[in-house]
Formats: C-alpha cells, structure tokens, sequence
C-alpha cells in the first residue's frame, strides 16, 4: 500500500513554495516523521516529515520546483522494506536501465558502503539541506562550524564551507595557469531564496507605493546607560534575562504611539484603520536573510517581558524555527542597525505599516549641556512614516517623544 506526502498547510496568506532539498533518496527506508525534504516560503523554511514507515519509492517533485499547498511530494511504499532502484535526490525515480551507475561508496564489492557521505545525509541533529549539501560535496560534518541551536549545522554553513574550497582551488589554479592577458572575470549565479525574493519585492512595493519620507533626532544615551549599569545585576537575578536597550525603545515608542496613533495605523482601500494595541516588529538578521518577529501586546508588557521575549524571538530566527503565526500581524517596526555600526540611516517600512524606528550606533560626541560642551554618548535615530497618514507634525511629534522617553526613562516608569 502507498502512502502520499503532500505538501502541508503553510500558514496564512502563503499558498505555495520551493522544494528547497530532499534529505531522502529513492529506495531509502524511513521511519514515521522523518524528515523527507525541506520547503522553502517566503517567509520560513518548513520541514515536511513521512507520513508512515515504510520506503521511498517514488519522488515526483525535484528540488527548486515550486509546488502548492496539498501537491503531491512523493510515496511511501508502507512497510516495505527491500531495496528500489536509487534516483538523484531531488529529481522523479528513473528506470532501472537509465539510472546512473551508483558511486563507490555504495558499490556492493568495497567496504565504503556506509562512508563518510552517507553518514553525513543520515546523522540526525543537522538541517536537512546541509546533509544533503555535505553528502553532496563529501564534506566532513565535523569540519564543519554549525551556526544553529546547538551547534546544529545549517546549509548556509556548509556554503560557507564550500565558496572557501573554491576560492581556495581557484587560487591554487590561477597560480598554476596565470594568463597572459587580463584575468577573466569570475561568475557565480546563485538561485535566489525564496525568503531573498520576497525581501526584495516587499521593499521594492513600499518603495513604489508609500508616499515615504524620513525624520531624523539624536538621543543622549548617558540616563538609559547608567540605568543599566546600576540595575543589570539585580534584573538578571531576578528576570533570568540581559536588561537591553531594546526595551526602553519598545517601551519610549508605545508611549509615543499612544499619543500619535496615525503611526500606529494602516491604509485598507479608502479607509484608515487605527490600531489600539501595539504588536512590535523587531527586524532580525539572519543568514538567510531579513525577518520581522512580531512581539504581540507589547503596550501592555514590563520591561523584563519585552526582552524575554525578544530574546526568544532572535533565538528562533537565528536557528530558523520561527512559525508563520510569529511573523505576522505587526503594526509598528523597530530596526537597529547600531549592531552593525550604522551611524544613521533611513530604514525602509515594512508594509501595510506606516512607521517604522531606526537605532543606530551609540557614539560619543560633544554636544551643549548647560552652556558647556560636554561629551556625551549620542545615538542618530530615524523615523520613516507614510505621508499619505501621517504628516510632518506627527512624525516630529513622535520622534520627539520617545527622544525625551530615552534621555529621561522615569517618564516611561511614571507614564508621562
């Protein structure tokens, strides 16, 4: 009896994606909820696991096809547990006359059967693709950084593994064969992910669709920085979590929202539609690209609960285990590009939002205290809003509050 691997439901408002890798090969036995392939959104990557036990014997989708919720991915032969002739991962089974000799290491006359290659695809703890890239490229998983969760070995590192082999073999090359003439220019073309894409179309539709403009304003970071320095001890201890700065921005600008919520809403056709809730996205930085985890009721959280929080949410987006439900639904942004050593910058919005909040780095420079200059550490910050509703008043109006939350926090402890 076969069993069908279907693509899964894939969240809202997400209808199809790419089938990035099969971790699996024709023939192979499987075990219920093994990971067969992985799937590409545009918003996470999702691993599609065996519906049953039994063998693979047929792949019907190949890696970089797009596919829909509900397609047909493979069958499973239930309990089934004898050898089928092996086809590429990532490609339909092939006849059994037109299949390609298999490798060495599977030969049935050496002693490799179970080499290096195979025992990388089927080592568990490791991201799908990355087996399958090292079995690929007969890379040693133990040469191999893992930037995951645990250590977990995701593809970008094995990438990372294989552009430094080439660059290394192409060196060594060129050293050997130096032309006479100009070096010819080296290529490589790289599909795009589909997270990338996505990135790229968002942006480029606020880009195109927003009437987007930019405020800029300065904060002294002298009070927020010695308030952490006097209390980070004691809020460890007692929340188990790093006081951050990222707390008091999240904290300055539902105040500020509060007070101005034209930030706060969206366009929906004709009408304007005002939010009286605040779900903050913090954009994150991953390997694979930008993600906006959204921090729901941040209005009505504490301190200690906006960085627990956030801490969870960069740990998932770091190891690529954020669900859909974690990246939706934000109405305002916050984006610090400080971690990188931005000095200022005009951040794009992240659509249907019609603000979004960029930190930068926190510099010291002199600045006029009282008559006197003084050297104080100062932070750039930048607020892009949507002109079509919010004017120039309340996008000044905005910054300068949280501006005076930052400089002053006992206004967000008092809530004035």
């Amino acid at each position: 009896m076969a069993d069908e691997v279907r693509v899964p439901a894939l969240g809202e408002s997400v209808s199809e994606a790419v089938v990035g890798s099969w971790a699996r090969s024709v023939g192979d036995a499987v075990q219920a909820d093994d990971v067969l392939c992985e799937l590409e959104t545009d918003k996470i990557n999702i691993e599609v696991p065996s519906p049953s036990s039994g063998q693979l014997r047929e792949i019907l989708v190949p890696e970089g096809s797009t596919v829909e919720v509900g397609a047909v991915l493979a069958r499973i032969e239930v309990g089934a547990t004898g050898e089928a002739p092996k086809a590429s991962r990532g490609g339909p089974a092939k006849k059994e006359e037109e299949a390609a000799p298999k490798p060495e290491s599977e030969s049935d006359g050496g002693n490799a059967g179970t080499g290096r290659a195979d025992q990388a695809v089927r080592e568990p703890g490791h991201a799908p693709s990355a087996k399958r890239l090292m079995a690929e490229h007969r890379i040693d998983p133990a040469s191999v950084q893992g930037t995951g969760r645990d250590d977990r070995i995701m593809k970008e590192d094995v990438q990372r593994v294989i552009e430094a082999g080439r660059a290394a073999a192409a060196a060594a090359e060129h050293d050997r064969q130096r032309p006479l003439a100009a070096e010819a220019e080296e290529v490589e073309r790289v599909r795009m992910t589909r997270l990338r894409q996505t990135i790229a179309s968002r942006l480029k539709s606020a880009q195109n669709t927003a009437a987007m403009l930019t405020t800029y304003n300065e904060a002294d970071m002298s009070s927020v920085m010695e308030l952490r320095a006097e209390y980070k001890e004691t809020f460890l201890k007692k929340h188990g979590v790093r006081l951050g700065f990222m707390s008091f921005f999240v904290k300055a600008c539902c105040t500020a929202l509060a007070e101005v919520p034209e930030v706060n809403a969206e366009i929906d056709g004709t009408d304007v539609v005002y939010k009286r809730f605040v779900h903050m996205g913090i954009a994150v930085g991953t390997p694979s690209g930008l993600v906006v985890p959204v921090v729901r009721n941040a209005h009505g959280m504490t301190f200690a609960e906006v960085e627990k929080r956030i801490a969870e949410l960069g740990a998932k987006a770091r190891d690529g285990r954020l669900s859909l439900q974690e990246l939706q639904g934000g109405t305002f942004t916050i984006s610090n590009g400080g971690v990188y050593g931005s000095l200022m910058s005009s951040p794009i919005l992240n659509p249907p939002q019609s603000g979004i909040l960029g930190m930068h780095k926190i510099q010291e420079r002199p600045v006029a205290v009282d008559g006197q200059v003084a050297i104080r550490p100062m932070m750039y910050l930048a607020l892009s809003y949507d002109h079509r509703i919010v004017d120039g008043k309340g996008a000044v109006s905005f910054l300068v509050r949280v501006k005076e939350a930052i400089e002053d926090p006992r206004r967000l402890l008092m809530e004035i």
